[in-house]
């Protein structure tokens, strides 16, 4: 963050964070929106290219499991590229030559990741993701301390308020923000999980979690900004002075993506499985009706349809097995995955951050669609029940309360026109980022 701010300015760059965290924040909301459409505890991505986009279901799911895969590999070479730096910081130079080997740490720190990513529920790994909120605390505390006591200023570079660095390193520092909001694939395992499941409370959950990130980036880019100017480098903990507590800073890192790993690894089964379970729509007509019926393996609609049956434990253990095993031999066979993970990362994450939760409901949020027709019905009986019982406890007249009730009406379809418009301006929007990406990316790769 404090890198990508000296490319744009403090002004743009700060403007450039806000914006990303509108934009995560309203592809969750749109996936929250989109699992009311889907019996309660059943929603993912595969369920819901089934009733919008069948057909590229598969396509969809392989982009998550691939783009979760390459960060939860990425994750392992951090760790084996930071424990020897970490080793030699606690006990010097004389430490065992196995101690300084990034096999050696990747091999040991699978064992603790190991069981963690066979857990079945996100709700497992709460206390291992608070261990890793501690870790991330302690390194804005430490990013803060050394701005407020200003022992890097000796050597820092001029600082850019409002000019930027140019068109270039502006465009090659915005995935980093874009990408900072990205934790879309486990969105729809929450809404499945958290007990009260409704409109308020998930939408708080979003502001809440989009907020705190939001504000936690910025207080980095400014204060680690400010602390060494253009002069900063992309892992601003590695340029402190040697200390214990730099030391201590690094480790925190390790464990931050120690523990992030099984938040990977859990939509990635999730994506595995379904991609093995797809297959092709197929129609068939009815000899009385003639009208189309879905493959009777597939589910044939929202609310009550059929959904994908849980994944047994012969087969969660394989393919949670499986990713384990390819990751475990990618992260010690290269040491750097930068051009695949560019282009991993620009391709799943815009997908699963802005075009598919945009696209979703775009589709299923159509004036013609059974599942939005039978979700608005349901949505104003509800409401209209409300009024009637609050008009008879307030002996408020029939006519006010039809007149009260076509004027709700009236409004709740305005918003939903008004949001399904706004899905198909993120899906756009995240069209254009996925191209920026790509191309940044291919003009950075070349001049390196």
């Amino acid at each position: 963050m404090p890198l990508a701010i000296s490319h744009m300015g403090i002004v743009l760059g700060i403007s450039v964070i806000l914006w990303s965290g509108v934009t995560a924040g309203f592809g969750l909301y749109l996936q929250s929106r989109c699992a009311q459409y889907l019996d309660k505890g059943s929603a993912s991505f595969f369920a819901l290219s089934q009733i919008t986009y069948p057909n590229a279901a598969v396509i969809f799911d392989a982009a998550i499991a691939i783009k979760c895969f390459g960060v939860g590999v990425s994750y392992l070479i951090i760790i084996g590229d930071l424990m020897p730096g970490v080793v030699q910081g606690f006990v010097g130079e004389a430490a065992y030559d196995f101690l300084v080997d990034r096999h050696f740490w990747v091999t040991a720190f699978m064992l603790i990741i190991i069981p963690l990513s066979y857990l079945r529920r996100l709700d497992s790994l709460k206390y291992t993701s608070i261990a890793a909120l501690v870790s991330m605390a302690y390194l804005v505390i430490l990013v803060v301390y050394h701005f407020i006591i200003g022992d890097t200023k000796e050597g820092r570079g001029p600082i850019r308020v409002i000019r930027w660095a140019g068109a270039v390193p502006t465009l090659s520092s915005f995935p980093v923000i874009v990408f900072a909001f990205t934790c879309h694939q486990n969105m729809f395992s929450i809404l499945n999980e958290i007990s009260n499941n409704s409109h308020f409370r998930t939408t708080a959950v979003v502001l809440a979690s989009i907020g705190s990130s939001a504000t936690t980036y910025i207080l980095v880019a400014i204060t680690g900004y400010l602390s060494f100017g253009n002069s900063v480098g992309g892992n601003i903990v590695g340029m402190y002075p040697p200390g214990v507590w730099a030391t201590i800073g690094r480790a925190a890192i390790v464990i931050l993506v120690m523990f992030s790993y099984p938040l990977q690894c859990h939509p990635c089964r999730a994506s595995v499985d379904a991609v093995l379970h797809w297959r092709p729509k197929r129609f068939t007509r009815s000899r009385s009706e003639g009208s189309p019926h879905r493959h009777p393996l597939l589910p044939a609609g929202p609310r009550g349809s059929r959904t994908p049956e849980p994944m047994s434990d012969l087969r969660f253990s394989v393919i949670t097995t499986s990713i384990l095993i390819l990751s475990y031999i990618v992260a010690m066979s290269v040491s750097s995955l930068e051009a695949v993970l560019a282009y991993v990362g620009s391709t799943g994450s815009t997908s699963i951050s802005f075009i598919l939760p945009g696209m979703f409901y775009y589709k299923i949020s159509a004036p013609d669609s059974a599942a939005h027709q039978r979700l608005m019905k349901e949505d104003d009986e509800a409401e209209d029940g409300y009024i009637s019982g609050a008009s008879e406890e307030d002996g408020i007249q029939s006519r006010s309360l039809t007149e009260s009730g076509i004027l709700r009406r009236h409004t709740r379809n305005w918003r939903r026109a008004l949001l399904r418009k706004l899905s198909l301006g993120l899906a756009i929007y995240g069209v254009i980022v996925m191209i920026t990406c790509l191309v940044t990316n291919s003009v950075f790769l070349a001049s390196h």
